[in-house]
């Protein structure tokens, strides 16, 4: 190996050491502070039991989850800045997030007896969504740019947005039981959550990892891509629904959480380079472990109150997405 793939690597397996170490003090913090010596030693049976009940019951399924979504969000927006040539492009951003709120939302409050197939029609709603951007950005002439699907993503995103402003409003009395979905909150939440999702998040990050090479002949530019006879169209559609897919289980599982499919791509690229072999496994990890710390923050920096990890990941989103607007990130 040359000393430029040692360094990426490298990195990589300090982001593995670091995301490890995460988990055991998110583990340890809460209400009941436990030292990353007591957690490990509880977590292997020879701790306290009332810890070991604190421990597998509420922490380590949040934890989990955090871990997965975040993975998945940012695996999601990878592919989609993959699609869109642009690093600004994110789950929430272009639509796919509300459309995939929308049809949960109307399950929770509408039809609550409906409520196991609400991963199905999460999935279903961001593909709408989807179907929809692309309805939009579609140019006989030109076909699909990424500025044209940029652009249909945000007015999807703004009239899903207004649909589940009217259905909060018309099932206003049945809102607080979705409150905390919909500012993305990990908590309430048990193993059985996590089981499932996991099944889910590992179709979705087989799927990401098989999309690399396509993902990389998109970043070559239209030209070069038609040259070596590949149909952009197509690519861009099978990344589409992988993103669609991964963005819209976590969706279902935990609600809108923004701005982890912006963040965490664009710091990916920074350490290990725009190619997709190593910046997607990058962006995997850090994903998880940049939701872990959000979710950790917001459940012990004004403890016992908790602020949900999509509201930390908005305040800290936000600015992000406006710095990186101010560098001409377009």
């Amino acid at each position: 190996m040359t000393e430029k793939p040692l360094k990426k690597a490298a990195l990589l397996g300090i982001t593995t050491l670091a995301l490890i170490a995460a988990v055991v003090l998110s583990i340890g913090l809460g209400s009941v502070q436990l030292s990353p010596t007591d957690t490990i030693s509880t977590l292997f049976g020879s701790g306290d039991e009332a810890n070991r009940t604190i421990l597998w019951d509420i922490r380590i399924p949040r934890v989990l989850l955090a871990l997965l979504i975040g993975a998945n969000l940012a695996a999601s927006g990878a592919l989609l800045q993959a699609v869109m040539l642009n690093p600004l492009a994110d789950p929430g951003l272009t639509g796919v997030s509300s459309g995939a709120a929308v049809a949960v939302l109307f399950i929770l409050l509408a039809q609550p007896k409906y409520v196991s197939l609400v991963p199905l029609a999460a999935i279903v709603g961001g593909l709408i969504a989807a179907f929809l951007v692309y309805t939009w950005a579609w140019n006989r002439q030109t076909g699909f740019t990424p500025i044209r699907i940029i652009l249909s993503g945000v007015a999807v995103n703004a009239v899903f947005g207004g649909v589940i402003g009217l259905l909060s409003l018309l099932y206003s009395d049945k809102l607080p039981s979705a409150l905390q979905w919909l500012n993305g909150s990990l908590s309430g939440k048990g193993m059985n959550a996590v089981e499932v999702l996991l099944l889910y998040s590992f179709i979705g990050w087989i799927a990401a990892l098989l999309c690399i090479r396509q993902a990389n002949i998109l970043r070559l530019g239209e030209q070069v891509a038609h040259n070596l006879g590949q149909n952009l169209n197509r690519i861009r559609f099978t990344l589409s629904f992988v993103a669609v897919y991964l963005a819209a289980i976590s969706v279902s599982t935990v609600g809108l959480v923004g701005f982890v499919g912006l963040i965490v791509p664009h710091i990916a690229r920074l350490l290990v380079g725009s190619d997709y072999k190593q910046a997607l496994p990058m962006s995997l990890l850090l994903g998880a472990l940049i939701l872990l710390a959000a979710d950790t923050a917001g459940r012990t920096a004004f403890a016992p109150t908790e602020i949900p990890a999509g509201i930390v990941m908005s305040m800290l989103g936000g600015p992000y997405f406006l710095y990186l607007m101010r560098k001409g990130e377009t």
